[in-house]
């Protein structure tokens, strides 16, 4: 299985809309997701590299695995 890496918050944002997740809200630079559920809202840096111990929070909070993940990625 690949490593997970750095990638853009677009990108993010594309992965988990195909996890069925909606944009709730923007907060300044945090774009806020939720799913119906799921307990915790995704909160998603504008960052032009969102790192891995982010990426690795969101999944866990997405309840996603890396393999769900992996096979969502533009």
């Amino acid at each position: 299985m690949p490593r997970l890496a750095p990638v853009h918050y677009q990108i993010l944002i594309k992965v988990f809309k195909k996890a069925g997740f909606k944009i709730a809200r923007q907060e300044s630079s945090h774009i806020v997701m939720e799913k119906p559920g799921i307990d915790r809202p995704l909160v998603i840096p504008c960052y032009p590299e969102v790192g891995v111990p982010i990426i690795s929070g969101l999944l866990r909070s997405a309840k996603m695995t890396r393999t769900e993940y992996f096979g969502l990625l533009p």
